[in-house]
């Protein structure tokens, strides 16, 4: 069946909530690289059940235990720092307000002029702290050669991948690369996990 498309307010909802959907969660930040790599989740297949008995192997000396691997360095992304910027974008861009509120009944205007101010104080907010630089320096539509050995964590080869490098073909997506991150201390009185405090008028 073929899905509804989804408009442009929806797209930004969505896109807003699957970013810090993804930032707070690295299975689900894993599983989103994996399909923008083209990846598939197929069930493993068990293997067949032998219908005829294996043949008696002569006896041989006991195989070494095997070595276990060593498992991967897997560094844990804080939630501290990922709710303070929840925080300063909800207080420069009312982020937070923007994809929290039910848009349904908005026309698309409406949407559009509100989805600028938010974009204007998500803006803001990257620039002050972080210091944000394009990957590939050359301009969009480029004709570059990707060396051997590219880093494949900076350059996602899309289209048609075939063969090994070197591979020639056209910058469509500079990326974006994080140079510095400077983001306020926290005092330890701070309750990170309050975004925007309730406001009770007098």
């Amino acid at each position: 069946m073929t899905e509804p498309k989804i408009s442009f307010a929806g797209r930004v909802s969505l896109a807003f909530g699957s970013f810090f959907a993804i930032l707070g969660n690295a299975e689900l930040a894993a599983g989103v690289r994996r399909l923008r790599n083209g990846e598939t989740f197929d069930a493993p297949v068990s293997a067949p059940v032998a219908t005829q008995p294996a043949p008696v192997a002569a006896p041989v000396a006991p195989a070494p235990a095997p070595v276990a691997a060593a498992a991967s360095a897997i560094e844990e992304a804080s939630p501290q720092s990922a709710m303070q910027l929840l925080g300063l974008l909800q207080r420069n861009a009312r982020f937070v307000d923007f994809v929290e509120e039910d848009i349904a009944g908005y026309a698309d205007a409406d949407i559009g002029a509100a989805a600028r101010l938010v974009h204007e104080g998500c803006r803001a907010t990257l620039r002050e702290h972080f210091t944000i630089r394009p990957v590939r320096t050359e301009a969009e539509g480029s004709r570059v050669t990707i060396a051997e050995g590219f880093d494949a964590t900076a350059i996602r080869l899309t289209g048609n991948v075939v063969g090994a490098a070197p591979f020639n073909g056209t910058v469509s997506h500079r990326g974006w690369r994080v140079e510095d991150v400077k983001l306020p201390r926290l005092v330890k009185s701070h309750d990170a996990k309050i975004i925007a405090p309730a406001e009770v008028e007098l």
